[in-house]
């Protein structure tokens, strides 16, 4: 009798054990169902064009970027790149360095600029006018282009770490003007910094044009 008893017990026991699993199993089965759903969802929604160009890579002052881009003979794409990059296109962006506007212009650089391009009316202050910080920008990256002979990872690397560190890259690591290893940059900031900006050019070029 009380082995009978004993072994009803464990057989209530383990259908409730059972009966558990496979509620378990259902839910998680379910569980993943949902993630997958709500992944393809998302990846759908991430790839579409029309939420990039608002939401990953916007593009505030077009006409600016390509009237200057025109202007001094550089790719808009790659001057909406470096914006990207430096500021998201935060007109009033300062970085703890000091740097200034859309393309985080150094005051001292801005002010160099300004002299090669006989700009009398500048001043620091105008840095954080969209147009001025463009026009300085886009120059500078004009004057790197010349410098460099329009290699794009020597340019972006030089924006960013300054030219004399490229030219000091150059001589000690024997690079060339045909040099495009960014990942042998040997800061790291510079290294995610050019690797950043030519995808956002790619991005550009493939959104924009």
């Amino acid at each position: 009798m009380a082995n009978l008893l004993s072994e009803r017990v464990n057989q209530g026991v383990n259908s409730q054990i059972g009966y558990k699993m496979k509620w378990l199993l259902k839910l998680i089965r379910n569980l993943l169902l949902l993630s997958l759903l709500t992944m393809t969802v998302l990846y759908a929604v991430w790839q579409n064009e029309d939420f990039q160009r608002k939401y990953i890579y916007p593009y505030p002052f077009r006409e600016k970027v390509e009237y200057y881009a025109d202007r001094y003979n550089v790719d808009s794409s790659l001057v909406a790149g470096v914006i990207l990059a430096e500021s998201k296109f935060k007109q009033e962006a300062t970085s703890s360095h000091g740097a200034k506007g859309v393309m985080q212009l150094m005051p001292e650089t801005a002010t160099w600029i300004a002299k090669q391009i006989e700009d009398d009316n500048f001043s620091i202050e105008k840095l954080y006018n969209p147009d001025t910080n463009i026009k300085y920008g886009t120059w500078y990256l004009a004057e790197l282009q010349d410098e460099f002979e329009g290699n794009e990872v020597l340019i972006l690397a030089a924006y960013n770490a300054g030219r004399g560190n490229v030219h000091d890259w150059m001589k000690k690591y024997h690079w060339d003007m045909n040099f495009k290893d960014y990942e042998k940059i040997p800061f790291p900031e510079t290294r995610e910094y050019v690797k950043k900006v030519l995808n956002n050019k790619q991005e550009y070029n493939r959104l924009y044009k």
